[in-house]
């Protein structure tokens, strides 16, 4: 097995929204805002080469919206997803799943283009299956209110009228809140093999139903943290952000991983910070904390 990061572009998000009750003067510590209150965001996917599958997590938001729609999120840097795939020396066309943690416009945006003509929409990855799970769909194309701007219709359903769609089983979860010891006990209960080549925690917190996958490279436990830990700056327990739909199950969720993230040597792959790619997690009087930091040349050379 062999893995590389993926740099789909990077944009730039409100910082209210991203901390929600966390007051400015305690998260522009570790993630700054311009002048309009924005801190940088990566939309950083993972390539999974083994054998002859080529699996990739996550797409990014694609660039198939408008002007108006991408001038809210103000893109920077000149990252793309063919740019990247290129720099490693594959195409769009070698990969054969594509698997989303969740389906939020800026985690599967990419996975759908314009078709030639531009008068309808099809697979980005057309020799790819698409990953998601039921429940996770289900509340995807009947989305609430909250989430319905986040659920585009474009980005979704043309997975499913094209076939190439399919759904990883769930588990039932415990969303008890536990101490490390509890957490190692219960491991075996949340991390659940799926038919792609690692494990997934599935989380409630921030959507139904998102997927974080586990697996290890090189002797190392790694985690594809989604929107369960978004940046550093979320590592403190109450730092949850605004986006999450149930926020009170996101703080169990964030402490049992985290508790056997800093047991375990979990060394945590950051999809949403544009400065710290990768980072190990350590214990501390005052909860799980930030240990060290990583850029992925520096593990795995």
């Amino acid at each position: 097995m062999k893995l590389y990061p993926i740099e789909s572009g990077n944009f730039k998000l409100d910082g209210g929204a991203m901390f929600g009750v966390v007051p400015k003067s305690l998260w522009a510590r570790t993630n700054p805002a311009d002048s309009n209150n924005m801190i940088d965001i990566a939309a950083r996917c993972l390539l999974i080469e083994n054998g002859d599958r080529l699996t990739l997590v996550d797409t990014g938001m694609g660039d198939k919206q408008s002007d108006k729609f991408f001038g809210y999120y103000f893109q920077w840097g000149d990252d793309s997803i063919d740019k990247s795939l290129k720099a490693h020396g594959f195409h769009r066309d070698d990969v054969t799943d594509v698997f989303m943690t969740h389906l939020h416009f800026d985690h599967c945006g990419g996975s759908i283009q314009w078709n030639k003509d531009r008068t309808g929409y099809e697979p980005a990855f057309k020799n790819a299956s698409f990953w998601s799970n039921k429940a996770h769909w289900q509340w995807a194309t009947q989305p609430n209110k909250r989430e319905k701007a986040s659920f585009l219709k474009e980005n979704i359903l043309p997975m499913e009228k094209s076939g190439q769609l399919k759904f990883v089983s769930q588990p039932e979860l415990s969303l008890t809140s536990a101490t490390p010891s509890e957490a190692n006990q219960e491991k075996k209960d949340w991390l659940k093999e799926s038919p792609l080549d690692f494990g997934i925690f599935f989380a409630d917190g921030h959507t139904d139903k998102q997927m974080i996958p586990l697996l290890e490279y090189q002797g190392k436990k790694i985690a594809f943290m989604a929107d369960l830990l978004p940046t550093v700056g979320h590592l403190p327990l109450p730092f949850v952000m605004g986006y999450d739909t149930r926020p009170l199950l996101t703080l169990p969720e964030k402490e049992k991983f985290l508790n056997v993230a800093a047991d375990e040597d979990y060394y945590l792959f950051l999809e949403h910070d544009a400065h710290n790619p990768i980072i190990t997690v350590k214990h501390t009087e005052k909860g799980v904390r930030l240990n060290e930091r990583f850029t992925w040349n520096e593990l795995f050379n």
